[in-house]
């Protein structure tokens, strides 16, 4: 995608349509002006920093009446990552259909790590970024607050979605948990749960980048070590740094289930954003057991003093009751344009 924020509802019928200008133009307009028109228009509407170029291609025609395509291609150093879009004939409309990626189930967990009982009726999934301080809070409440009350009724996958573009070492943590995952279940656990829980200590006082790739190898082969896995092969895989696989869930995440930050969870099918507090966990995982005909545990909650809503101020999240109030990361919209 171009942004995270470069995204239209899918219809069956063009999505989303941009006013080019004012200016008018007849069926011989100028083919130079009309690209330099739809780069304008492109940058102001999708806010592309003026650090990315945006490259035009010429109008061809295509198989939509009355639009010809057009090719819009964003270059970042050495990234090219190209978009197609329709422009109407008499140069004033310029459209995108957005494309849904239906050949997968979107809650397949086939090939992911997971806890719990395979053959529990509720599932959750969660599209994770090892670098991220949401997904360290979401982990905590989840394994630590939540699930111990649960035992077998729920099992719970990881799927991966990095942030690339504000977590320079997520997609490199990813990696190697898969390295681990490759071999054993248990060892990718434990590594995912030392690097939510040590991010900080990974991350260091403006430690170079390379001393943090390397304490997260060091972490795995650790791992890999209480484990009894096949150290040789472990390191080929760490070493080698294969991101296929990383890159693909990323993108199927963020192109066919519109995810845009981390962490965001699926309960059955149910979505969630952000770092979700341990009662609203509980009350859709209830519904979700009950749905399924499972009974919920019970549990038992402390009383709590009520307290005042505090007033709202830069940089303070709301109360964590209000949907929007749940914390969660994504790319700031000036952010450069992800490759995926």
């Amino acid at each position: 995608m171009l942004f995270r924020g470069f995204r239209f509802l899918l219809t069956l019928s063009l999505l989303s349509c941009l006013a080019l200008s004012a200016q008018t133009t007849g069926a011989n307009a100028d083919a130079t002006d009309l690209r330099h028109r739809i780069e304008k228009n492109v940058r102001a509407h999708f806010k592309v920093p003026n650090r990315v170029q945006i490259e035009v291609s010429q109008p061809r025609p295509s198989e939509l009446n009355g639009y010809d395509a057009v090719t819009v291609t964003l270059i970042s150093g050495e990234k090219r990552n190209p978009y197609e879009f329709f422009v109407s004939k008499d140069g004033k409309t310029l459209a995108q259909l957005n494309k849904l990626d239906v050949s997968q189930d979107p809650l397949d967990v086939a090939g992911r790590p997971s806890r719990g009982a395979a053959d529990a009726k509720v599932t959750v999934i969660v599209w994770d970024d090892f670098q991220c301080p949401y997904c360290a809070i979401g982990y905590k409440t989840l394994f630590s607050d939540v699930l111990p009350q649960y035992q077998d009724r729920v099992r719970v996958v990881y799927k991966d979605f990095p942030l690339m573009e504000i977590h320079p070492w997520a997609v490199h943590a990813a990696v190697d948990a898969n390295c681990l995952f490759a071999q054993s279940n248990d060892a990718y656990w434990d590594y995912a749960g030392y690097v939510h829980s040590n991010q900080k200590e990974i991350r260091g006082a403006d430690q170079p980048l390379e001393k943090q790739l390397a304490a997260l190898d060091a972490s795995a082969l650790d791992a890999g070590k209480k484990y009894k896995m096949d150290l040789p092969k472990l390191q080929a895989c760490v070493k080698a740094q294969d991101d296929k696989a990383v890159q693909a869930s990323a993108k199927y995440g963020e192109q066919a289930l519109g995810i845009d930050a981390t962490p965001t969870i699926y309960i059955n099918g149910t979505k969630l954003d952000g770092a979700v507090p341990a009662d609203e966990l509980r009350s859709v995982l209830n519904n979700a057991l009950h749905e399924a005909g499972v009974p919920a545990p019970e549990i038992k909650s402390e009383a709590k003093p009520a307290a005042s809503s505090p007033a709202a101020s830069p940089g303070v999240p709301a109360p964590a009751a209000a949907k929007d109030a749940r914390p969660a990361e994504k790319p700031a919209a000036s952010d450069p344009p992800k490759s995926r």
